[in-house]
């Protein structure tokens, strides 16, 4: 399946895309929650193509959003390339619709949030991803303009 745009009822999934770990946090059925779900570890593409199957049928999942890194300014990164290939490839591998979402801040405000919590260094580690993911969705959710699919074009 193609990307593009998500139900408009159904649980999703939202995505803090890594090279090495991925955060992923999940709605409610109504859309109304989201919360940290999981980091998941990288592995190679036949176990994190199992791992994200798996993860759609067990949770009952209509859609993918993926968060796009992007500068300041509203331009896209190299690391959102990234991300949008990661995005098509999550659609293809789960025939789910995949959407893309702003998501500039989410790392730093799970930062500050896990610091103001006074977790170890290894406990932040161990929630930023997820936690990332999860404030990454919930704008997604409050956004009056969800699935903003093209940020800005690639910053040269």
């Amino acid at each position: 399946m193609a990307e593009s745009s998500v139900p408009s009822v159904g649980r999703l999934a939202g995505i803090d895309f890594g090279t090495v770990r991925i955060g992923i946090a999940l709605t409610d059925a109504r859309r109304t929650l989201a919360s940290p779900y999981e980091n998941y570890q990288r592995r190679d593409p036949q176990a994190d193509a199992a791992r994200f199957r798996r993860l759609a049928a067990e949770e009952g999942i209509v859609g993918f959003v993926v968060g796009l890194p992007v500068h300041l300014s509203g331009l896209e990164s190299q690391k959102s390339i990234q991300a949008r290939e990661f995005g098509k490839w999550l659609a293809e591998t789960t025939g789910l619709p995949v959407e893309y979402f702003d998501e500039r801040f989410t790392t730093s405000e799970a930062d500050a949030f896990l610091g103001a919590a006074k977790l170890t260094k290894k406990q932040r580690r161990e929630r930023r991803d997820k936690l990332a993911a999860q404030i990454m969705l919930t704008a997604y959710l409050e956004s009056a303009t969800r699935g903003q699919g093209e940020p800005g074009p690639l910053d040269g």
